[in-house]
């Protein structure tokens, strides 16, 4: 496929953004390290809600960060690499990987890349749109396995804090092999299982079968015009759903009014069946990544 002349990739921006993430990531990875070394809630606002601030002053807990700010970012980095690759195999105009610094709990709001060409068949969109998901949760898994190990039991920790996590199917396999019998809200995950955690919450929410997100492209894909009924039909699974978790209200809107738009397909040939194995993969991801409740305060 010949494509017109790219522009120029802004590699300055992108190591900039790469560089103000890892700080960013390593201070709220520090405290997490801190707390979970003295057995302290994993979260707390009062205290770790400055922990940007204080990395002017302790530059040397950023150190510390490390094992958590490492691992999220190349899980990040290997989701979009993975749809950064396919535009390359197709020889499509895309941005390098941009990620986005913010001084949250977690450091960062995720990373993204931005294609410009137009694409022209279902089998490049799907081929462009599952790679990210499968590429991040390959690289998640040994962060997952290894952070679940170095993890320990501490009852009533995992809840005692300003901010719970919820607990995924796929982290509960592996805190069933380590800890058998032991509740989750027991389970104190090692700062580097909460990275694969975030991990497999930017899965789950890319996976959502809606409009550009990666699980839209997907479902695009696999049924054509249908997608558009199914991506109202997930939009709306998400009104109920904030009940429980009241983000899920503010996504909700965001995705209706600015996300259910799909690239112009031009080959409408239907997907291969290698590939509607690979479809049957990423919706077994999104099952064991996907969590009604994310986050409780």
């Amino acid at each position: 496929m010949i494509i017109e002349e790219q522009r120029r990739p802004r590699y300055w921006l992108a190591l900039c953004l790469l560089l103000l993430t890892i700080w960013t990531t390593a201070a709220a990875g520090s405290r997490m390290v801190f707390n979970f070394d003295h057995n302290l809630p994993p979260f707390r606002f009062d205290y770790d809600g400055f922990a940007l601030f204080d990395s002017f002053f302790n530059p040397h807990a950023l150190y510390t960060g490390l094992s958590f700010a490492l691992p999220l970012i190349l899980i990040l980095l290997a989701h979009e690499l993975g749809h950064y690759c396919a535009c390359l195999y197709y020889q499509l105009d895309a941005t390098l990987p941009y990620f986005l610094p913010v001084p949250t709990f977690i450091g960062t709001f995720g990373a993204f890349i931005r294609i410009r060409s137009i694409i022209y068949s279902r089998t490049v969109l799907f081929d462009v749109g599952v790679a990210g998901p499968i590429a991040g949760v390959v690289v998640l898994l040994p962060f997952l396995f290894f952070g679940t190990w170095l993890s320990h039991v501490a009852p009533g920790v995992a809840t005692s804090g300003d901010l719970v996590f919820g607990t995924p199917l796929l982290i509960r396999f592996f805190e069933g092999i380590f800890f058998p019998g032991i509740p989750p809200d027991d389970i104190y995950l090692h700062p580097m299982a909460r990275a694969a955690w975030v991990g497999i919450f930017a899965t789950a929410l890319n996976l959502l079968p809606i409009g550009q997100l990666d699980g839209g492209h997907i479902v695009y894909s696999l049924t054509g015009a249908w997608a558009k009924k199914i991506s109202l039909v997930a939009i709306a699974t998400l009104i109920p759903l904030g009940y429980f978790y009241p983000p899920w209200w503010g996504w909700a809107v965001v995705l209706y009014f600015f996300g259910r738009r799909h690239p112009q397909i031009f080959d409408e040939s239907p997907l291969d069946r290698r590939r509607r194995l690979v479809a049957a993969v990423a919706l077994l991801i999104f099952v064991l990544c996907f969590m009604t409740v994310p986050l409780r305060y």
